[in-house]
């Protein structure tokens, strides 16, 4: 291994590490200091996330071909440091009104950074399997961390199951991709395609199975069954987190696998990703309408987006690949924000997240509901958010490389969400409180979601350098 190679994978090097400390501290810490492990978890991750943005080598492939060190790779590795920050720092509070001490938690919340951040830099298929892995290894036991739960425990054996029967789609994909064409280095795939006058019936039906286990791991229709109880199931931090870190990390291997390495495959497969799209968008909408339960409601709503998102799979440019990364990255903040403040609001409660949580919110809590009202519009789309430019973007690069109607589609489908996010903002400040709606707000806590919704504004007010600088970075 070079020195090149050692700098390139430091940020993931740091995180591994960080993992192991905090095992560590927590055994050392025991009863005497419960919030050790975060303070070490928040630390590492957070340099990490540095690391990820400023060590970057001038070498472009690492470990002899098998890490990119790309642009596009470091942006999304220090994305998901930061997400696994802020999760970090929302947990706290929510482990201890449910009573969990677990010291586990935050290691298993580093090892789920180190998969994504694989994830990300991932060359080949079988490295990019890899970092799925631990990560969902990972997410499988926060799932079900709250063990006295039957929910929780329900959900951790559905998202086990069903994510194990999703990865050996994925595994038996890449065999037959293997056997069709002698490589899983997507830089080979991608050059043995171009040269090759056709795809076998081998490759084809690795192809398939890949697009199946990919519909799994981001919840697109009709591959969606398993989330909206997992996350409703899940404790709400990790709910948070894999509905933002873990389906941007799914969304890398998309963009690497189907916009990249099988791109010159996409006549076998951009019309039934198409229609994966439209469904994906149009059943997540129309069901969260239907929702009471604020949690659930953001579950459903996460799967919208995700057709959405996949509306830049389908264009299939460079332009639209950036425009997929910016929304990503807005999206990550929004939804994480969201998240956030209903574990805040959870506190008042056993376990209500019905809209009757969020009566008077806005007047008795101003900040507080100032900052989930930004995250509400940012996810409708309304200007000058990152949500409206991240929607524009994306179907504008689907206008240009001739998906009219997809873009259409994805237009209505956002007035038709409008209608329950906004529902969101009207019962924060339209109705009355019930009873006691006070709160602890922790000063970093407030403060992280005051960042996350000044950083939505931000980016949206100056969207093109953040897409200038994706669009750069895509390979």
């Amino acid at each position: 291994m070079s020195l090149n190679d050692l700098l390139g994978i430091l940020p993931e090097l740091v995180v591994v590490f960080t993992a192991l400390l905090a095992i560590v501290v927590d055994i050392a810490a025991k009863e005497r200091n419960v919030s050790a492990s975060q303070g070490v978890v928040v630390f590492g991750l957070g340099i990490a996330g540095v690391l990820s943005i400023f060590a970057a080598t001038d070498a472009e492939m690492l470990l002899y071909g098998q890490v990119f060190n790309d642009g596009f790779a470091a942006w999304f590795r220090a994305l998901f440091a930061f997400v696994g920050v802020l999760t970090a720092i929302f947990s706290p509070i929510y482990l201890k009104f449910r009573h969990i001490r677990l010291g586990e938690y935050y290691a298993l919340l580093a090892m789920c950074v180190f998969g994504m951040m694989v994830m990300a830099s991932a060359a080949s298929l079988l490295l990019f399997f890899v970092g799925l892995e631990t990560m969902s290894i990972s997410l499988y036991v926060l799932v079900g961390l709250r063990r006295d739960d039957p929910a929780s425990v329900e959900g951790g054996m559905k998202y086990l199951v069903l994510g194990a029967f999703s990865s050996a789609f994925l595994l038996y994909g890449m065999a037959l991709i293997y056997g069709g064409i002698g490589s899983l280095e997507y830089n080979v795939i991608a050059q043995t395609l171009r040269e090759s006058e056709g795809i076998g019936p081998m490759t084809a039906s690795g192809i398939a199975l890949l697009l199946v286990g990919f519909a799994f791991k981001i919840s697109a229709v009709p591959f969606h069954f398993w989330s909206p109880d997992v996350y409703e199931g899940a404790p709400t931090t990790i709910t948070a987190f894999m509905s933002t870190g873990a389906k941007a990390a799914a969304f890398i291997g998309l963009i690497r696998v189907f916009g990249q390495s099988l791109a010159t495959t996409s006549e076998h497969w951009v019309t039934a990703l198409s229609a994966v799209a439209v469904v994906t968008m149009t059943v997540g909408n129309v069901v969260a309408l239907r929702q009471q339960n604020l949690k659930r409601m953001l579950a459903y709503s996460s799967i919208a987006h995700a057709g959405y998102l996949l509306v830049g799979i389908v264009a299939g440019s460079r332009e639209a690949f950036a425009a997929s990364g910016y929304y990503l990255i807005g999206y990550a903040l929004m939804n994480l924000g969201a998240f956030g403040v209903l574990i805040l609001l959870n506190q008042r409660g056993k376990g209500d997240y019905s809209f009757d949580a969020l009566k008077g919110m806005g007047t008795v809590h101003p900040v507080l509901g100032l900052t989930m009202a930004v995250f509400m519009l940012s996810l409708i789309g309304i200007p000058p958010t990152a949500g409206f430019f991240g929607k524009l973007y994306v179907f504008s690069a689907a206008i240009k490389e001739g998906h009219l109607l997809l873009a259409i589609i994805g237009l209505l489908n956002s007035a038709i969400a409008a209608y329950y996010y906004l529902r969101v903002i009207s019962t924060m400040y339209m109705s009355k409180p019930e009873g006691d709606v006070t709160v602890p707000q922790p000063f970093g806590y407030k403060a992280a979601l005051a960042i996350s919704s000044i950083l939505i504004i931000v980016i949206g007010m100056f969207p093109d350098q953040l897409v200038e600088a994706m669009l750069r970075a895509v390979p």
